[in-house]
């Protein structure tokens, strides 16, 4: 039985994850900015079988919240062995060009905040000497594409400090999860047009709690991404900055 800290968990993919947790009988924290949305989510998960399920409202651009947020995560679940990431925005691109303030926004939400998270997450659990992070970065941090290089940048910051973060920890009895999804359908997308690469939340949902299960390190969803995002990242430059991605 896992103790569960989920920030973001009004997201999609987090719900889905949860409600797998839920049936399961797992313990879970959930943390996210509406209140209302909290409580209806928490009422699912309470019906579908969660030994107990505790909110609490989090800004995680909030940082002088997330220390609080940890503590009163493992108090509400009397301990704390998990930990998924799964908050974040939809880059505006044309937007983040023009405007350098909301571009370095987008990179706190998608980027440093969840670094701050990860730092806090790992501490803990190395104290403890056991413990899983797993954290939603983006098939977007593999390489820089012009139509979404500021989100990709910061899932890229996201990805490499959760291999920094792996290595030093997996001595420690630490699993750190680095979760790359492809195009999900979702609320966030709902506005761009789908196709056959296209993947659902249960779907994702899936690989993300089979991968913690098993403790792996990095997770493709779906899995054909890791070859898809292969090929793109090894397009030379001169080719690359000629064609549209």
């Amino acid at each position: 039985m896992r103790k569960i800290l989920i920030v973001g968990a009004t997201s999609a993919i987090a719900e889905a994850c949860a409600r797998q947790w839920a049936q399961r009988g797992d313990h879970l924290f959930l943390a996210a900015r509406s209140d209302a949305q909290l409580q209806s989510v928490a009422a699912d998960l309470q019906t579908r079988g969660a030994a107990k399920v505790g909110t609490q409202v989090f800004d995680a651009t909030a940082f002088d919240q997330h220390a609080a947020l940890f503590d009163a995560a493992t108090q509400s679940m009397g301990g704390l062995d998990t930990v998924l990431i799964a908050h974040g925005t939809l880059t505006d691109q044309p937007k983040a060009q023009q405007d350098v303030a909301y571009a370095l926004r987008e990179v706190a939400t998608n980027g440093t905040s969840v670094i701050a998270l990860m730092t806090l997450a790992g501490e803990q659990f190395e104290q403890q000497g056991h413990g899983a992070i797993a954290v939603i970065s983006s098939v977007a941090g593999d390489r820089g594409r012009q139509s979404n290089y500021v989100y990709g940048s910061a899932k890229a910051l996201v990805s490499a400090f959760a291999s920094g973060l792996r290595q030093r920890l997996a001595k420690k009895g630490v699993s750190v999860v680095t979760i790359k999804p492809g195009f999900v359908d979702t609320p966030m997308t709902a506005h761009l047009k789908k196709g056959a690469l296209w993947a659902k939340p249960d779907q994702v949902a899936r690989d993300i709690t089979r991968a913690i299960d098993q403790g792996r390190s990095i997770v493709y969803t779906p899995g054909f991404w890791r070859y898809i995002m292969l090929i793109i990242k090894h397009i030379p430059e001169a080719i690359f900055v000629k064609i549209a991605l």
